[in-house]
């Protein structure tokens, strides 16, 4: 049966998604407020449960195996919530201080958010960051030329991905009843969790992403063959996680919201 259905909404993450190349801000901040309690931990268990609220980041780094265990060693006793929010007043100070550098919007996204406006599509956003963080990023961003109709975060919600709540709040916002019609992008794995959690379309890019983890640098500068083995493992991972579209690049997304609607009137 053909329906009128047609997508009206694309909810973006932030970080790795739209600024911040590669998605290295909280990073950075990460691995020296662990620094801070003596504890070396490497990117890529920092990038493991990107795209969480951020205090929750912290729990998960401390859940795992290794950081846990050495944690342990160097105290010689389990950590507690004092010290999670010990961490994360660090892993703030270490932010704050750098955020505003961060906030570039990466290539295409200007560009494409706008023909997606003209198209008349509205434009939500979900973050893992706070509300006082995104305070510093949103006009920083909008400066740059960047701008979504609706920014939610987690402060406030029972929790942050990959529940769906922050999703909710946009559809209320924004005034936007229908999840089919909604799509929702993101870099990380616990972004293509929140799409999936709220029922609606969710799409995963790869380049600038946390879960490829390179800077424009680094992608200019590698061999195609092994930037291309890289991209393929992302692609595969995000698909694995229940996405049900990847795409290397940000404009890539108006070819796909094409294609889902062609679906939508078909299906439904």
């Amino acid at each position: 049966m053909k329906t009128n259905k047609q997508i009206g909404c694309v909810i973006l993450d932030w970080a790795g998604t739209t600024v911040d190349f590669g998605c290295f801000a909280p990073v950075n901040a990460f691995i020296e407020a662990f620094e801070e309690i003596s504890i070396s931990i490497s990117t890529t268990e920092v990038r493991i449960p990107m795209g969480m609220a951020k205090i929750e980041h912290v729990r998960q780094l401390l859940r795992m195996k290794r950081i846990n265990s050495e944690f342990q060693r160097i105290y010689g006793r389990d950590w507690t919530e004092d010290d999670v929010v010990n961490l994360n007043r660090s892993f703030e100070k270490y932010l704050f201080a750098t955020l505003t550098d961060y906030t570039t919007p990466i290539p295409r996204v200007i560009e494409t958010v706008d023909l997606l406006r003209k198209k008349g599509l509205k434009i939500g956003s979900t973050t893992g960051y706070t509300r006082a963080m995104m305070n510093i990023v949103e006009p920083s961003a909008k400066a740059k030329g960047y701008f979504p109709d609706n920014c939610i975060t987690p402060d406030g919600l029972p929790k942050g991905r990959p529940a769906p709540f922050m999703i909710y709040r946009n559809m209320i916002d924004l005034n936007v009843q229908d999840t089919d019609c909604i799509v929702k992008v993101g870099d990380t794995i616990e972004d293509i969790r929140e799409g999936l959690n709220a029922k609606v379309w969710s799409i995963g890019v790869v380049i600038g992403s946390n879960e490829l983890g390179l800077t424009e640098a680094d992608i200019n500068d590698f061999p195609e063959v092994e930037l291309q083995e890289k991209m393929t493992a992302v692609r595969s991972k995000m698909t694995e996680a229940g996405a049900h579209f990847v795409m290397d690049t940000f404009d890539e997304l108006p070819k796909i919201i094409e294609h889902i609607n062609s679906k939508l009137a078909i299906d439904y």
